[in-house]
């Protein structure tokens, strides 16, 4: 079994062991020390790095109660690793107390949701740039943001967070937030009064080292919600992200902060007005090349076959197709002049050629996908120039 120097002091940045075993597997190089600093990744919380020996940790898990380093091949390469050699290890604090930040400012948050409406957490997640909790049960935007406030309350209160050992007897006849099936003895966390639970994770000595603690966007998951957040370190880095987008949004539009929403309105009205005279024009324009191919049709025995490479996109073949169409008599194979290919296949009403057979002929020929109905089906991604496409159809029609 490894003791953990964490448990007892989370601030625990250097501390030296002895090399109780080391090696390879899965190609990786482990070790194990009788004592260690780092943590491994457990209970939401990721693992810490650092350095052992002069080589780097990039990992570290527990097995079986043990804890288990590892450490990046070239740097400990170099290094002579033997059983009862005594060792120096060092803690990328600043990853460390990031975490520590993170995962205090979860008991605290966690605690006022529940205090404040009794909706539980279920399950914990700190990720590498955001956090997150599970509730048991969805919670309007006002209560989120009042329990986002009593959080911050407890943190600029500067509470102290102690850590206490117990039985699992024990326990039992303390108010902990939430139950544990740990048997044997129980690490608790305890916020002083505010929040009590077993947990293993690494925490800071008082509520006002977390700094502060921001909510991101919540969402619906699993018959509950999702709440994402921001502690310390991590909410000033999201903050001055906000800046910068807030400020550079501001400067393109050329309006006062709170000038923005109603700006941004402005913006997407006129782009609609544009989109709208856009899409107008697009239809005006495809009935009259429509009626240029129409012109330029070929007679054959079943009717008149147009068969063109167009400079359009999807829904410009398929209104070309279907202004030509319109009329009786007519089958249309439009391909568009791009790599993958579009192709758009239509009929007449008075004719019988079902254009998704085509489509499902052409796609066989050249892949992509597609389909469609007998008077107008559609195909992407096939694998060959205009040219190709439309011979292949000229073979399958004429």
């Amino acid at each position: 079994m490894t003791e953990r120097l964490y448990y007892a002091d989370p601030y625990c940045r250097e501390f030296d062991a002895r090399v109780g075993c080391l090696e390879r597997r899965d190609g990786r190089t482990l070790v194990e020390l009788d004592r260690t600093a780092f943590y491994p990744t457990s209970g939401g919380q990721p693992f810490d790095t650092g350095m052992i020996g002069g080589a780097s940790v990039v990992d570290v898990f527990d097995e079986d109660g043990r804890v288990l380093h590892v450490l990046d091949d070239e740097s400990a390469a170099g290094a002579r690793w033997l059983a009862e050699q005594p060792v120096h290890g060092v803690i990328d604090w600043r990853r460390r107390f990031d975490h520590m930040q993170q995962h205090s400012g979860q008991h605290v948050l966690s605690a006022a949701f529940d205090r404040l409406f009794a909706a539980r957490t279920v399950s914990f997640h700190l990720g590498s740039l955001s956090s997150t909790i599970d509730l048991d049960r969805e919670l309007p935007a006002k209560d989120v943001a009042a329990a986002e406030a009593e959080a911050n309350r407890i943190v600029w209160e500067d509470h102290p967070v102690s850590i206490r050992f117990v039985s699992a007897a024990d326990a039992m006849a303390l108010p902990l937030r939430k139950e544990t099936a740990r048997e044997g003895t129980l690490r608790l966390i305890d916020m002083d009064g505010f929040d009590l639970s077993a947990c293993g994770g690494t925490h800071v000595a008082r509520t006002g080292s977390i700094g502060v603690i921001a909510v991101g966007a919540v969402e619906r998951f699993k018959g509950g919600q999702r709440v994402e957040f921001f502690c310390g370190g991590r909410a000033l880095d999201r903050f001055r992200s906000m800046q910068d987008g807030l400020g550079s949004a501001v400067r393109l539009l050329s309006v006062l902060p709170s000038e923005l929403p109603a700006g941004i309105e402005r913006l997407q009205a006129e782009s609609r007005s544009r989109q709208r005279a856009l899409t107008g024009l697009e239809r005006e324009l495809a009935r009259y090349r429509a009626a240029e191919l129409a012109a330029s049709a070929e007679p054959t025995p079943g009717g008149r076959l147009v068969l063109a490479a167009v400079d359009a996109d999807a829904n410009g073949l398929k209104s070309m197709a279907a202004a030509i169409t319109v009329n009786p008599g007519y089958v249309v194979v439009l391909v568009s002049a791009s790599t993958p290919a579009l192709v758009v296949a239509a009929r007449s009403k008075d004719l019988s050629n079902a254009a998704n057979d085509l489509i499902a002929a052409l796609t066989a020929s050249f892949g992509g996908r597609g389909g469609g109905k007998p008077d107008l089906a559609q195909a992407g991604g096939l694998d060959a120039p205009a040219e190709t496409i439309l011979r292949r159809v000229r073979s399958l029609l004429v």
